[in-house]
């Protein structure tokens, strides 16, 4: 079974809540009928407007919608289907075969297929910088970085994707995408966000050891889009 990760753009004259309906429901429905596995939807919409401080940038354009799947096989002419029928829901379409790592598992807030999961879900699309090579990067982030991000964060889930290739040519230059899920007080309180409320020197200690250590694999700002998340399969 393989993974592949499409980040989606809405269309211009559809309206968020219309989409984001319509990939809940619409697409739900044809990605069952194509034998999908699994498939989870990160939606920035509405419910997530209040974490706008959160938002950072790096790429031109970034996407309003990531749809994660699981399926027999990304090779190309079996994957068409699945390209197809998406590209009918989006807009600035992308796609990436990765393979998924789970540090932390979503125990706290289980997700319940077709219903928005409580909270909200950090996406972070990361990018290499060249001062590091491939080893390098991934040691730092898997065996460094990933203790501190559970550790100084009030995060309940963590999702690592390595991406192993691009599968449209004009995806952007990807070498990961991360989703982090944070109670919903962490949208507008930094001190929920780095799991110490009310706490002024455990939240000041939290954020200087998470940014030291992300400023030692990542060249900031970095493209964090807060979503709403949807098991959708």
């Amino acid at each position: 079974m393989e993974k592949v990760i499409y980040l989606l753009g809405r269309p211009d004259d559809t309206q968020g809540e219309v989409w984001g309906r319509a990939l809940r429901t619409e697409l739900a429905e044809k990605l069952r009928k194509l034998g999908v596995h699994g498939a989870r939807l990160n939606l920035d919409d509405a419910d997530v407007a209040a974490a706008r401080a959160l938002r950072q940038q790096r790429l031109a354009t970034q996407p309003q919608a990531l749809l994660q799947v699981w399926i027999d096989s990304a090779n190309d002419p079996l994957r068409a289907p699945l390209d197809a029928v998406i590209a009918r829901y989006g807009v600035r379409q992308a796609a990436y075969l990765v393979t998924e790592s789970v540090p932390l598992r979503n125990a706290r807030h289980p997700p319940r297929p077709g219903e928005r999961t409580t909270g909200f879900a950090q996406i972070a699309l990361l990018q290499r910088p060249p001062r590091l090579d491939a080893d390098a990067w991934r040691l730092h982030w898997q065996t460094v970085q990933t203790p501190v991000a559970i550790e100084t964060q009030s995060t309940f889930e963590y999702v690592q994707n390595t991406v192993v290739r691009a599968l449209m040519p004009d995806a952007p230059p990807l070498d990961a995408i991360v989703e982090e899920c944070f109670p919903q007080e962490a949208m507008t309180d930094p001190q929920t966000f780095f799991d110490a409320p009310g706490d002024e020197a455990g939240f000041q200690r939290n954020l200087a050891r998470m940014m030291d250590s992300v400023s030692r694999f990542l060249d900031l700002p970095i493209d964090c889009v807060p979503t709403s998340q949807y098991v959708l399969i």
